[in-house]
């Protein structure tokens, strides 16, 4: 069964079956996710799975590109491991669940793809009872169903799926097929995972985690997540030893037995190189075609990384011509029909391959001598020095992985810890160093080019010229893509952070290239410095550029102003005039207002701040913007901000006939724009200041849909509707306190029982009652029924308890001594020390209650033990 089948099998198999067909997403994940590359089939569905958004379909089927990194250093090692690789999966959001899933999953692997039930062995969470029956319904005997905890010996998740983050969780089940004795020995997956291949993975998320590991609780709505590795299937279906004998890697690995002469098969350094150039040359295609580029950090440094290990590898083959175009070429032609983009951004691929290609390739034979001479200084020490894999990364480009891999071919270590000193020697060195010349380059420009003009009032793009381009290093006449640079335009649209407005973001244009512009601040002389990477082409300094501003973010960040001077003009409404602007924040769709005030403002005062606030928007007010004398303002009555200096010449803002203020940044013309205004929370940022936070516009309607949904859903898990909720609520609240004044009362009875069975054991020592006891109870717990057993047992001679717990593995102790006995010298803190060190602590506390705990759990036993000889030699002693 090829490839191309196997997928469209998946996808129709499923399609068949309520699931909406969902293209593959990017590889570069969504911001969401946490994640650097896309690396599971899951990850454009994390809203739904997380409740952050409602799924538009309650079943979805993919084929997912997916990259993972960890992997890069096993490719060519193992029969199935690759960085690039394509998931399948069928998920369900609240939808079914396990029974459908399972049953699913063994339809289509048995009468699917026909492979023989016999063959299929499963791994599920040994307590997931509900798994086991599932796989039972199917027919699947008791002797394959292996039963695997949370956790491998590597402490990884084995049969359970996390986010490892607090979030939705839930045990997972994977099915293996026998390959048969020639790739390993019998035994199921537990033995050999070579022979018995996993190719499918269903993950049932029905729990929460607060940790990542430990489950606290239950989702209300139930999911299913699965991810089969379309390269491993096809391994299985077509009988191969390996993923790189599949006809979806096998034409990658043809093209790299051409280029370097040789067969895979013959020599197994060879086969591990033949195997990196096909799989990396499938992988940095991929990579690339979603938009990523070779840089020297993030997701780019993952692509570097890997064509620079495809060069390095070739060269140790003797491939001595360009190797990537013609890997791209049969990527393309292979997966051009799945996944079109490859098709379409063909020329931009190869465009990028060999000019990465071209670049490394000469550093390459030079620094290959310095390695090779190197290798004949270390024969008796076999380990490579920090500075010489220092000099071959600095002036060579090596990566440190790539001078492992070369060392580790020859039989050498590295040593690491001296290279990772000396890169942050660099760094540091870099970093002053840089920071410096580039504040003083940047006084350069200011004094050469004056004052930046400013036309972001007036449009969102503009030509200028770049004055200066600023890298890493200082002032650069060039940079290249995936540089991070700073620079400075004659003119700009681009608005420099001030007023607390934060920067605009946007691109710059230029003849050769672009720039993704990040920020924008003031610098030296009122120049404003943009910040950004250049994205694709060179940048060069006094070219003829083209800049234009993120409008959509402009605009959402100019509601978010007007929105705050409204904030103000209410605040000052209901609390007094002394509730002026201190500060601000202003960003797209959110806002961040501090105002002296002498105590917390009421949450009704706030309601009644955000409601006034929302009529004001209602009224469609003007806004007006002028400038004029600063003394002209002031008579006008504008306000001016806390701190802030100004000129003679003065910006003004007034919004209807209500609010007028000095004000530098951008607005709306019309209050309406702004459509709402939602005031989150109010708290104390110092001695008499305060802040409050606020969302506009469709992120304050978002904020407001995310309280009704959850509304609704504490409405659905108490039984009744959001009018009724509260009172359910009030209702459950005190039945849970009844509940546990009951509980209460009861743990209170059983104490008292289990006082008098312990109280009816005492032994007479030195005419003083003593009780020694193990109690599975809390340090509360302990304390009052110390108290309560010494209280009882008190006479003339006097009397002692102490009682001990290992739970958690860790001991804990506590002893009460009665006044009789305290009488005659023995305190609970001196009685309780011997104990105390056996469990690895100390004792302290007051003569008639004391505490010892220590790491030793399993000793307390022991510690309670010597509590009698303890006693007594006390009582000898006279204490």
């Amino acid at each position: 069964m090829e490839g191309d089948r196997i997928r469209e099998e998946f996808l129709r198999f499923f399609e068949e079956r309520g699931h909406k067909r969902v293209p593959s997403s990017s590889l570069i994940p969504p911001p969401e996710s946490g994640l650097l590359l896309t690396n599971a089939g899951m990850n454009q569905f994390i809203p739904y799975f997380l409740g952050h958004a409602p799924a538009p379909f309650p079943r979805a089927t993919t084929d997912q590109k997916c990259f993972r990194a960890l992997d890069i250093d096993n490719v060519g090692h193992t029969a199935r491991h690759l960085t690039f690789f394509e998931m399948l999966g069928n998920f369900s959001f609240g939808d079914y669940f396990k029974a459908e899933a399972v049953a699913w999953a063994f339809e289509l692997v048995t009468e699917g793809y026909g492979i023989d039930p016999d063959r299929i062995w499963v791994t599920v969470l040994d307590e997931d009872a509900d798994a086991v029956a599932a796989w039972d319904a199917v027919g699947l005997p008791a002797s394959r169903i292996v039963r695997r905890g949370k956790l491998d010996e590597n402490g990884e998740f084995a049969n359970f799926w996390s986010t490892h983050a607090p979030g939705p969780c839930g045990p997972c089940s994977e099915i293996f097929v026998d390959r048969g004795s020639r790739f390993g020995p019998d035994g199921g997956p537990d033995v050999d995972e070579e022979r018995f291949m996993e190719i499918w993975n269903l993950v049932f998320i029905q729990d929460e985690t607060d940790d990542g590991v430990n489950v606290v609780g239950s989702l209300p709505a139930k999911n299913i997540d699965t991810g089969s590795g379309l390269e491993r299937v096809a391994t299985v279906l077509q009988g191969v030893d390996n993923v790189f004998e599949t006809d979806l890697l096998g034409p990658l690995l043809e093209v790299a037995e051409s280029l370097a002469g040789r067969k895979h098969g013959l020599d197994e350094r060879d086969d591990v190189s033949l195997k990196v150039i096909a799989e990396h040359g499938r992988a940095t295609t991929f990579l690339i075609a979603d938009g990523i580029q070779p840089s020297n950090e993030g997701r780019g440094y993952v692509l570097r990384r890997m064509l620079r290990r495809v060069v390095s590898h070739a060269r140790r083959m003797g491939i001595q011509r360009d190797v990537m175009p013609p890997l791209v070429d049969r990527t393309v032609e292979r997966f051009g029909n799945a996944h079109p983009e490859l098709v379409e951004n063909r020329s931009y691929i190869e465009q990028v391959v060999t000019s990465e290609e071209e670049r490394f390739a000469g550093t390459l034979r030079q620094g290959m001598t310095l390695f090779e001479a190197e290798i004949g200084k270390v024969a008796q020490t076999r380990r490579l020095p920090g500075d010489v894999v220092f000099m071959l990364h600095d002036t060579f480009g090596f990566p440190k992985e790539l001078t492992r891999e070369l060392a580790a071919e020859t039989g050498l270590e590295i040593d690491e810890a001296r290279f990772d000193e000396l890169m942050a020697e660099q760094r540091e060195r870099s970093r002053s160093a840089a920071k410096g010349r580039a504040e003083e380059q940047l006084a350069e420009v200011a004094a050469e080019a004056g004052k930046t003009e400013f036309v972001g009032y007036q449009t969102l793009d503009s030509d200028g010229t770049m004055l200066a381009l600023i890298g890493p290093g200082g002032r650069a006449r060039v940079a290249g893509e995936g540089e991070e640079v700073r620079f400075v335009l004659d003119r700009t649209p681009f608005y420099a952070e001030s007023g607390g407005q934060v920067g605009d973001q946007g691109v710059v244009r230029t003849p050769g290239g672009t720039i993704t512009v990040a920020d924008a601040q003031f610098g030296p002389g009122d120049i404003i410095v943009h910040t950004g990477v250049v994205g694709s082409g060179e940048i060069r300094e006094g070219e003829e550029v083209h800049g234009e501003v993120d409008a959509a973010r402009r605009e959402s960040t100019a509601r978010a102003h007007t929105a705050t001077h409204i904030v103000h003009w209410t605040l000052r409404h209901v609390l007094g005039d002394h509730a002026r602007q201190a500060g601000s924040l202003v960003a797209p769709g959110r806002l961040r207002f501090d105002f002296p005030h002498h105590s917390a403002v009421p949450r009704d005062v706030l309601e009644e701040a955000e409601e006034l606030a929302n009529r004001r928007l209602a009224e469609d007010g003007q806004v007006t913007i002028y400038e004029t004398t600063q003394d002209e303002a002031k008579n006008q009555g504008a306000i001016a901000l806390f701190g802030e200096k100004y000129g003679d010449f003065v910006r003004v803002v007034e919004v209807g006939d209500y609010s007028i203020e000095l004000c530098g940044g951008t607005h709306v013309h019309h209050t309406g724009e702004i459509a709402l205004v939602r005031i989150l929370h109010e708290a104390s940022i110092g001695a008499g200041m305060r802040r409050v936070e606020a969302l506009v516009g469709p992120d304050a309607l978002r904020e407001i849909n995310m309280e009704r949904d959850l509304l609704y859903a504490i409405a659905r898990e108490l039984g009744t509707d959001p009018k009724g909720a509260l009172e359910r609520a009030r209702h459950y609240a005190e039945r849970v306190k009844e509940l546990e004044s009951e509980l209460g009362k009861q743990a209170k009875r059983e104490l008292m029982d289990r006082a008098e069975q312990l109280a009816s054991g005492a032994r007479v020592v030195e005419g003083a009652n003593l009780v020694t006891a193990a109690v599975d109870a809390d340090a509360g717990e302990l304390r009052v029924l110390a108290q309560d057993l010494a209280n009882r047992l008190e006479s003339p001679e006097g009397a002692a308890v102490v009682l001990g717990t290992g739970r958690g593995g860790k001991a804990l102790l506590v002893a009460a001594s009665t006044k009789h006995l305290i009488g005659r010298g023995v305190t609970a803190p001196v009685l309780l020390e011997p104990a105390g060190k056996i469990v690895g602590g100390s004792a302290g506390g007051k003569p008639n209650l004391a505490f010892s705990g220590g790491p030793k759990g399993d000793a307390f036993q022991e510690a309670l033990d010597a509590v009698e000889p303890r006693l007594k030699e006390l009582l000898q002693s006279g204490g």
